[in-house]
Formats: C-alpha cells, structure tokens, sequence
C-alpha cells in the first residue's frame, strides 16, 4: 500500500469518482489531440504544431474550477487541454490546425494556438507575448464592477513574466482586489532559454510585492493544481482578489514543429522528465486506489482514440477559407 491510497486526497478537495475520471479523460484526450497534430504536421497537412504535451496536468486542474461561457480565460498558445475542458472539440481544434474555413477561432485566419470563442468566454491572443495580463485584468475589473462573481484566467509561460505587461497586470490587479488568476506555466523552457537564464528567483514569490497570494505547485500533479486553483478561484468568488499560481512542469516536445531542441537541451534531460509525466502519474493513482482499472482505461483510449480520428479525418476534408473572405470581420461594414 502507499500513501497515496488512502483515497484522502481527492475526497479531501471534494472529488468523486466521476471528477477524477473527467480529469484524467481531458488530459488524454488533450495529449491524443496533440500526437496527432504532430502526425498531420509530418504529412504536410499543418504547416505548425505548438504543443502541449507534459502541461495538461496544469491546465485541467486549473480549468475544472472554471465555469464555462461565465467565468473568462485568456489563454496562451500551449493551452489547447484548457480550451478543450472549457467545452472547445477536437474538430475545432483540428479545423484551426489546417486553416479551414470551419475553424471556429478565426475562419481559417490565424495561426494554431489562438483559441478563440465568444460562446465560451475564451478570447484570443495576440502574437506578442504576455499581452493577455492586462486584457484579462480589465475582465476581472469589468466584474467587481458590476458585482458579479465572475473570475478571469490569465495563462502564459514563464517568459512571459520578463514583460511590463506582466507587471502593470498584477500591480493593477492587487491595488483593486480584482478577480483574477495569474497562471504560470513554468515549463523550464523560454524556446531555448533555460528558466534559470530566464527568471531570478520564484515567479511565486513575485506575488507578495503586489500584495496577493503566490503560490507554488508541482504542475504534474493534477490534484495539487487543482486543489491550488480551487482555493484561487474560491478567493476570488468571494471578492478576496487576485491569486499568482506558479505550475513548475516541463514541456516535452521542442517548442514549436520548427524548433530543433537538440541543439540546447540534452536527451537523457527529456527521458527524466518523461518519468514524471502527469498523465502516467495520475493513471498510477487512480489506479491505486481501485479508481480506474485496466480494461476501463483501455476502453477509456480507444473510445478518444475514435473520437480524435474521426475530428482529423473531418478537419482533412474541410474546405479551405475563401480568399475573398480575407477582409470579413477585419473592416467594419458600411
């Protein structure tokens, strides 16, 4: 027996059976969606690929707490199993992928990773890095103002927090108590820049300058991220003000379907970080605790597995935007 079989974790954050198996599903079917995305790059089928293999732990812990079409998230490019939580298809990921006129975030428009829908309250982001902070901090202040318990979602890596936009976001966020969660991502690397070149000191610890919680949590463990969203949101419901949430995981794949990460990070570093990985991790403690057994999880896979192939064969067959639609939405109408 270990000490996690005790069952004490999930029940003591209020988890049942039924979450625990939502949480795992999202996280496979984010890295499935991600495997494959990177098999249609291969093909020549999608010219780019930003993944979010190694990070799904961080982003369905964090995203469960969320109410969906309510509450705002303001995501970064990684954060496809987000989005997917939030109620985004594998179809709709798949038609961004490939630029097809289908595609739900910008009609074939933009490129991979700007997640986008009015319906579900997750708003796009721009090219430069970390414009997202302020954006999502007047959402937050849109809230406070009309007393609403909304909560807004800011994500980014943790080269993100090297910009001023970063800065004016979480001063503005503390001096107005706003409702606000500031996710960070750490995933070791700013494309090839190590953290340590990156980042001095705790990006967690920034928080007490701007006079908020900061808090540090191990982004693999899906439990404990969402146990330190929770009680972030929970804050933030209550009117208590914004949260720094600091999720130290690591990004498996090269930056980008560009990036050669051989050429600054070693193989054996990538292996050792594979043994942590947070779907793996998640699947040992379900399964220690007689939550998921092994034909379960197999059936669990195929069934995704399904699903994620019959969203790409889809997206394949789709319909390239019009050229003449170029300009729709960009000019207002006369």
């Amino acid at each position: 027996m270990t000490i996690e079989k005790t069952g004490a974790r999930h029940e003591a954050l209020g988890l049942d059976e039924v979450d625990l198996k939502k949480l795992y599903r999202a996280m496979l079917l984010a890295r499935r969606v991600d495997e494959r995305s990177w098999i249609l790059n291969r093909q020549g089928k999608a010219a780019f690929v930003i993944s979010c293999q190694g990070q799904e732990a961080a982003q369905i812990g964090t995203a469960y707490n969320l109410r969906p079409g309510y509450d705002y998230l303001y995501p970064y490019y990684r954060d496809s199993g987000m989005t997917l939580l939030l109620g985004q298809t594998p179809r709709d990921q798949f038609l961004s992928l490939m630029g097809k006129k289908e595609d739900p975030n910008s009609g074939g428009r933009q490129m991979p990773g700007h997640f986008s829908s009015r319906e579900l309250n997750i708003v796009t982001a721009s090219a430069p890095v970390g414009v997202q902070y302020p954006q999502a901090t007047g959402t937050a202040l849109a809230f406070k103002m009309r007393g609403e318990d909304g909560v807004a979602v800011a994500c980014g890596g943790e080269a993100s927090t090297s910009g001023g936009d970063w800065h004016e976001a979480m001063n503005f966020a503390g001096i107005h108590d706003l409702p606000v969660i500031f996710l960070i991502e750490n995933n070791v690397y700013a494309i090839s820049v190590p953290s340590k070149f990156q980042v001095a000191g705790s990006i967690a610890k920034r928080a007490e300058g701007y006079g908020f919680p900061g808090v540090e949590v191990d982004g693999n463990d899906v439990l404990a991220v969402h146990e330190a969203a929770k009680g972030a949101v929970d804050r933030a419901r209550r009117g208590d003000g914004p949260t720094l949430i600091e999720a130290k995981t690591y990004r498996i794949t090269a930056h980008s379907s560009d990036d050669d990460d051989r050429r600054y990070r070693e193989r054996e570093e990538i292996e050792e970080w594979r043994l942590k990985d947070p779907i793996i991790r998640f699947e040992k403690y379900l399964s220690e605790n007689d939550l998921l057994g092994e034909g379960e999880k197999e059936a669990m896979d195929r069934e995704i597995i399904a699903e994620v192939a019959e969203a790409s064969s889809y997206a394949e067959n789709a319909a390239f935007a019009d050229p003449d639609d170029v300009l729709t939405g960009v000019y207002a109408g006369a």
